[in-house]
């Protein structure tokens, strides 16, 4: 008989926080019943804050469920959802990409039957930032897992990884949740207020993550909200310049600051689990010290990316909005606080103007992520966009 825990996930079950993703719950529902067919590689992909590694937490909970249907009480699914399951072993990062050694960790995991589950479980959270030569690591075992090995990999899209591990996954794809079921999450999930929760949710535009950020962050909201006014308010290319300036130094703060917070705890970690209570470091394992402080740059030169992108999917969302007031389309505005700009910056500009930012947004998000200096990307697109404005 199961043994209920403190802190269960609520009544719903395993799938409580799955939320706006019916087609994708049913599907997994199908595969994990008893007469359903379960694959044994899943590739679960969906746009950024969709709630790909939840459905996947989710999903490996239902496999272990000591009733079998992911009732979100029993010790199986407690743990699976808190990531302390023995046979559910997730791998994420916050660096630029998964290294080999990782998956080959994986990988000998993979061969090992359960401990104490009805399968082991393996997700790899961002399964897109692995390289050519990491997915070729992986692929025997997804072609030829064990009976018991159910894989599941996450991405933003399938085309994300390479033709030889996709083709080897059943593809499950999750939508992007309305801003009615993200208020609802954060309403019923985090206590948060419902006024809150509806402004926390549109300006999120489906991002459960930054919702929550919007919701519970002092302030997050009134910069979003100055940002916007700032972009619009852009008329020379001197402008352009000093906000790209401004803009890159904090995202590089906020980076840093995180950055610095995670390495101090991976340092602590390994102070302790070498026994070292002095902080004197041996030379036989300098080596990893060094390797905590390489990946610790490369965590916070992934957090500037982060930061950026956060801007201009926001940029990107006001520029709609001028769109949509172009177009007359009378839908409700993503950035209804600074509606008055919004309205003054079409009267000053045309649709296909606004169009053609649109593009040059979706640019500077590719240059960044191909490895362009930042500073750049964010410079030649503020000075088009101010450009545009006089």
């Amino acid at each position: 008989m199961s043994t209920p825990l403190q802190d269960a996930p609520p009544a719903g079950g395993v799938w409580d926080e799955v939320v706006g993703q019916d087609a994708a719950v049913a599907q997994f529902r199908r595969a994990a019943s008893p007469g359903g067919s379960l694959a044994q590689a899943w590739l679960v992909t969906g746009p950024p804050g969709s709630g790909r590694s939840t459905a996947a937490r989710a999903f490996a909970a239902m496999l272990q469920c000591e009733t079998g249907t992911g009732c979100g009480h029993c010790r199986a699914c407690v743990t699976t959802v808190a990531g302390t399951h023995p046979d559910v072993t997730v791998v994420a990062t916050d660096k630029l990409s998964i290294a080999k050694e990782e998956v080959r960790a994986l990988v000998m995991t993979a061969q090992r039957a359960p401990a104490t589950g009805r399968r082991r479980v393996l997700i790899i959270e961002d399964a897109d930032r692995m390289s050519a030569g990491t997915f070729n690591v992986l692929l025997k075992s997804i072609e030829e897992p064990p009976p018991a090995t159910v894989w599941m990999l996450c991405a933003p899209s399938a085309e994300d990884l390479a033709p030889t591990i996709r083709s080897r996954c059943r593809l499950v794809t999750l939508a992007i949740p309305s801003a009615q079921d993200v208020s609802a999450l954060l309403q019923r999930r985090d206590g948060v207020e419902a006024g809150l929760a509806v402004r926390a949710a549109r300006a999120a535009q489906g991002h459960i993550g930054l919702a929550l950020r919007y919701a519970t962050q002092d302030g997050a909201l009134a910069a979003r909200e100055e940002s916007a006014r700032s972009l619009l308010s852009l008329r020379s290319t001197g402008q352009a310049v000093l906000a790209a300036q401004a803009l890159v130094e904090r995202a590089t703060a906020e980076a840093k600051e995180h950055a610095d917070q995670v390495a101090l705890e991976d340092k602590e970690r390994f102070l302790r689990s070498a026994g070292i209570e002095d902080g004197k470091v041996p030379p036989a394992l300098r080596a990893q010290m060094r390797q905590l402080e390489e990946d610790a740059k490369r965590r916070q030169t992934r957090l500037v990316r982060d930061v950026l992108d956060r801007y201009l999917l926001d940029a990107h969302s006001v520029l709609r909005d001028v769109l949509s007031r172009h177009l007359g389309t009378g839908a409700e505005l993503v950035n209804i606080e600074v509606e008055p700009e919004i309205d003054q910056a079409a009267a000053h500009s045309t649709g296909h103007i606004t169009l053609a930012l649109l593009d040059a947004v979706q640019e500077a998000r590719e240059r960044i992520s191909g490895n362009v200096p930042p500073l750049l990307a964010i410079e030649a697109l503020l000075a088009r966009i101010a450009v545009s404005h006089r």
